[in-house]
C-alpha cells in the first residue's frame, strides 16, 4: 500500500509542477524548428543556410503548451456555458 501512495504523490507533484509551468510560461519552443522559426538546411558545400519558414509555429519559434491549450479550452467552454 505505501508504494501506491508514493506513486500517487509523485503523479500529483508532477501534475502540479506542470500546471505551474503552464501558468508561468504558457509558450514553449517549437520542437520542429528548435525555436528558430525556420528549418536549417545545408547548401552543396555543406554550410548551413536558412530553409523554409516553420508552418507549425508560423515562424515565431514558439508554440502553446498542451496544458495551457487544455486550460484555455476549458475556460472557453465554461464562459460559453454561463451566458
Amino acid at each position: 500500500m505505501p508504494l501506491i501512495a508514493l506513486a500517487i504523490a509523485c503523479l500529483t507533484l508532477v501534475t502540479l509542477c506542470y500546471g505551474g509551468l503552464c501558468a508561468a510560461s504558457p509558450f514553449g519552443t517549437c520542437r520542429r524548428c528548435n525555436g528558430f522559426g525556420f528549418a536549417t538546411t545545408t547548401d552543396r558545400k555543406g554550410r548551413p543556410k536558412r530553409g523554409k519558414s516553420c508552418r507549425r509555429c508560423k515562424a515565431t519559434g514558439k508554440r502553446i503548451r498542451a496544458g495551457r491549450w487544455l486550460f484555455n479550452r476549458a475556460q472557453r467552454i465554461y464562459r460559453e456555458g454561463t451566458h
